[in-house]
């Protein structure tokens, strides 16, 4: 399945506007998948427009030299996570594919580059303005199981991809 939509990204890049926000109505985004050292912890925040829990991340802007530093910047920008707080790897650790609701205006769907994003569960964090709420939850008990805002549903999977990825490596 990955290797299909590294194939779907790829045909992607041919579209014109595909990096940009305003360009075709499918938009390459970059993301962290954020585990602690451990890899039982996952920091997420809780999306304002969409009322739910994700991982960080969002649209490149043209200063990105990549995905690695736009899910960084991202991942500073919805977290507060300082940078000498976190190692993001290198390569992509898993990409994803989501249809968004009309509430988010001529973005039809997000084409997700993620990468693992190491980071110190001691070290301060804050929510944007984009978020009403930033917070580490283990990965065996994630949000919305108490009936408040859930995580994304497809997000399980993709941190416990990650996770053993991280345990491998």
């Amino acid at each position: 399945a990955q290797e299909l939509l590294r194939r779907r990204y790829l045909a992607h890049l041919d579209v014109p506007g595909a990096l940009r926000r305003g360009g075709a109505p499918d938009h390459l985004t970059a993301s962290a998948l954020v585990l602690d050292a451990t890899g039982t912890h996952t920091l997420l925040v809780l999306h304002r427009r969409g009322g739910f829990w994700v991982q960080p991340g969002g649209h490149l802007e043209p200063d990105d030299p990549g995905t690695r530093e736009g899910a960084a910047r991202e991942l500073h920008e919805e977290t507060g996570l300082p940078a000498s707080a976190v190692v993001v790897s290198e390569l992509p650790a898993d990409l994803d594919h989501h249809v968004l609701g009309d509430g988010f205006g001529r973005c039809r769907s997000h084409l997700d580059v993620a990468h693992l994003a190491v980071a110190d569960r001691s070290a301060p964090v804050r929510a944007s303005a984009e978020s009403d709420d930033v917070a580490w939850w283990p990965l065996d008990a994630l949000p919305g199981a108490d009936g408040g805002p859930a995580v994304v549903g497809d997000l399980p999977p993709r941190l416990a991809r990650a996770a053993r990825g991280m345990r491998a490596a």
